[in-house]
């Protein structure tokens, strides 16, 4: 009896293994699968966006050129930083985004684009194929990159 529940224990931890190894391994492909990123033109005005994304449930705006090419990136943070500046809200959208932002091709791991984030200390990352979200990312992809923090801080403190 007891070597059968120390088997049950033993398979039952190699698949917490193989599961936990299966989600830290995700390429940011499989997360924007289902995405549809909200997508605005720069000359939209910040209002809008404020409008667009409250209606979406979205954190972020990809703010693209007329040929669809992304420019920047409008977040909720530039919402604040605009109001907070008293900043005219019938304004055009490409002077309160941020220019430029990183972004990561859909083929990268999920734990490289956390990384990025949390080194950028930004909480949106614009993807190919969609924008990822600090949100987004399982319990188990935070928990790794803490640990190999964790390891990195050790080896140079």
């Amino acid at each position: 009896m007891l070597v059968d529940k120390a088997s049950q224990a033993s398979v039952r931890a190699a698949g917490r293994v193989e599961r936990l190894k299966t989600m830290s391994d995700r390429l940011m492909s499989e997360m924007v699968r289902n995405q549809r990123p909200l997508n605005l033109r720069e000359d939209a005005t910040i209002a809008e966006a404020c409008r667009q994304m409250h209606e979406r449930r979205a954190g972020a705006v990809m703010v693209t050129n007329a040929d669809g090419h992304l420019l920047g990136i409008f977040t909720g943070r530039d919402a604040v930083r605009i109001l907070a500046q008293d900043c005219a809200a019938d304004g055009p959208l490409e002077a309160a985004m941020t220019r430029s932002p990183a972004t990561m091709p859909p083929g990268q791991p999920a734990i490289d684009a956390l990384r990025l984030m949390q080194d950028g200390g930004f909480r949106h990352l614009p993807v190919v194929d969609g924008v990822v979200s600090w949100g987004d990312f399982r319990t188990s992809e935070h928990d790794r990159l803490d640990t190999k923090i964790n390891l990195w801080e050790r080896i140079y403190p």
